[in-house]
């Protein structure tokens, strides 16, 4: 404390001394006690923030206001800075990336280029809008996570190893990314998301990492259709490195040989890890996702098993309903409550039918359905990737389903629902939802088996009837949508239908049309329950509607900044999938002609 009140006191005897000359001067000095070596570095510390403050109180209207500004962002993200000789430009420096700053007159910035270790400099827009707009404080975060992407120990030599094992694993993943496959979607773009064996690849660009999209819901494909831009990228993650308490060898060269061999799954041979094309570093590459998802026990096991790297993350977890719940409720800032009772969700259609979706506490804390939400994956080889992201489809698809069924929104007592339905946990990736049918007393029991991200089974299970084509109905509908309560409004309905023939009748009004704005704005608006209901016809879905097999070759083109795709044929040329023209009443490709 003692040392302190010293500061403070020689700070107050410097505004004293310095109250009629110019700032400039009193930086200048500042700048002189910061650079000094000193043995306690808790009053350099105190002398930071006053220069800190005494920088975010003035206005950058001069050439060396923007300079001092730029080398304290710098002193706080660990970067040496220095000014060019012509004054004209400030650099901000790390191992293995720089920031090159062209300055103007006045204190204006004309770009801001990121060079990257061995690669020439790029303007950054993101970067250069931020000191445009004097936003300090956000380019400062922006600065610290371009250092984070490099945050590896030892030595230079040692982060410009780790570094170049990233770039050849980048190239590797190109490569697998453009290796020809068959067309299943008939959206391009979709298809290489859901289906790609890397997913859709984003290059690096303007100082940013790869960054790979590998899933996106029905509800996010919806909303891009009504509401271009405004939907969720989906799930994406990002390919960069991370610092490890032990060695693991990496590939320093391409271990994809040129022209590729493919195996019988259609991925690459790679070439062997050895002495001369790997080395053994302290990190490991990282799938950094975004967001973070809520991941079953059992398959973060299996993703260790894959790269035979430990995971960091505590195994013992919550039951995944209560993580998704928390991971999709964290951004509208409501708490949950973990009374050990069971929790009742209320969903809203948007016909304004209210459905209680019930998740047994007690039921859900077994073992099998615990998990935890997960930021990172690590792993050590390109090989790895396409096995990862099988995984955290799968994941996606099995969180997608329970997160349509949970709500900001708990039941209340009072509140008279439509249905009640109760969801309970079966086998490994297998759960039950026990409902009423419509207009009848008696119960059913809808049994959801998540195959893998592509194939969602379904068995209907109720007294005195036995249908198969129910339970391939209910398939069809729930792997389309995703959408626990849009699935038990159709097969209530179909099997009211069934009961009595005389009540089947059409409803042109609850079938989305192009010419009923409103309509799609109320069903957008819902987007949060998946699919609307209003979007599901409750007629049977005849065969000749469903996708043919696939017969189509991609090729993605690794030059462009999107990964774009090359098609010898195009299965669907309608710009609406058919999977949607089934839930919308949209024609599709075949029926149009």
């Amino acid at each position: 404390m003692d040392s302190e009140s010293n500061v403070r006191k020689k700070m107050s005897d410097l505004y004293a001394k310095y109250s009629e000359k110019p700032w400039s001067e009193t930086f200048q000095l500042v700048r002189r006690c910061m650079d000094k070596s000193r043995t306690d570095t808790k009053p350099r510390e105190t002398i930071m923030k006053c220069m800190q403050k005494l920088q975010e109180a003035l206005n950058v209207s001069s050439v060396n206001a923007m300079v001092s500004r730029l080398e304290m962002i710098a002193k706080q993200r660990g970067l040496g800075s220095h000014q060019s000789p012509t004054e004209t430009a400030c650099y901000l420096t790390a191992d293995l990336f720089y920031l090159e700053v062209l300055l103007l007159p006045g204190g204006g910035v004309e770009d801001v280029k990121v060079a990257q270790h061995g690669e020439a400099p790029e303007s950054n827009v993101s970067l250069l809008q931020l000191l445009r707009m004097k936003k300090f404080e956000e380019f400062s975060v922006k600065l610290d996570d371009l250092a984070s992407l490099y945050n590896v120990p030892g030595d230079s030599d040692t982060k410009i190893k780790v570094y170049m094992s990233l770039q050849h694993l980048q190239k590797d993943l190109l490569k697998i990314s453009n290796l020809p496959r068959h067309l299943i979607e008939s959206d391009v773009q979709v298809d290489m998301v859901l289906n790609g064996r890397i997913g859709s690849i984003m290059s690096c660009r303007e100082g940013h990492p790869m960054s790979i999209q590998y899933y996106t819901s029905p509800s996010d494909i919806l909303m891009e259709m009504f509401r271009p831009g405004e939907s969720s990228r989906g799930q994406a993650a990002m390919v960069v490195v991370g610092a490890s308490g032990t060695t693991h060898r990496l590939q320093m060269e391409s271990l994809i040989p040129t022209p590729p061999q493919v195996d019988s799954v259609g991925l690459p041979v790679f070439r062997p890890l050895s002495e001369t094309s790997s080395e053994l570093l302290p990190a490991f590459f990282l799938l950094k996702l975004q967001p973070p998802l809520p991941t079953l026990n059992s398959f973060i096991h299996k993703m260790s098993q894959i790269t035979d790297v430990t995971p960091e993350t505590d195994l013992q977890g919550e039951p995944l309903f209560q993580l998704i719940k928390q991971d999709g409720l964290e951004e509208k800032n409501c708490k949950t409550s973990g009374d050990g009772k069971d929790v009742h969700f209320l969903k809203t259609l948007p016909d304004a039918e209210l459905h209680n979706y019930v998740f047994g506490d007690a039921e859900w804390k077994c073992d099998s359905w615990k998990g935890a939400i997960i930021h990172t994956v690590p792993f050590t080889h390109p090989a790895h990737v396409p096995a990862l992201l099988e995984l955290l489809r799968h994941q996606s698809v099995i969180n997608v389903l329970l997160a349509s069924c949970i709500s900001s929104h708990e039941h209340q007592p009072g509140i008279a629902s439509d249905l009640n339905c109760e969801i309970l946990p079966e086998s490994d990736c297998s759960f039950s939802v026990a409902f009423s049918l419509l207009d009848s007393d008696s119960l059913a029991v809808l049994m959801i088996s998540v195959v893998d991200c592509r194939q969602v089974h379904c068995r209907l299970l109720m007294a005195g009837l036995v249908d198969h084509s129910l339970d391939n109905y209910a398939s069809r509908v729930l792997t389309r949508c995703l959408s626990i309560p849009i699935t038990i409004r159709a097969i209530r309905k179909r099997m009211a239908s069934m009961r009595s023939p005389a009540c089947l009748i059409s409803e042109p009004a609850s079938v989305l049309t192009v010419e009923s704005p409103s309509t799609i704005h109320h069903a957008v608006d819902s987007i949060p329950a998946t699919i609307p209901t209003a979007l599901l016809s409750p007629e049977p879905m005849e065969e000749d509607g469903l996708p043919s097999p696939p017969g189509h070759y991609v090729m993605s083109v690794a030059a462009a900044p999107v990964v774009d795709i090359n098609t010898d044929a195009v299965a669907n040329p309608s710009p609406v999938p058919l999977w949607m023209s089934i839930h919308t009443g949209w024609p599709a490709a075949s029926q149009q002609s």
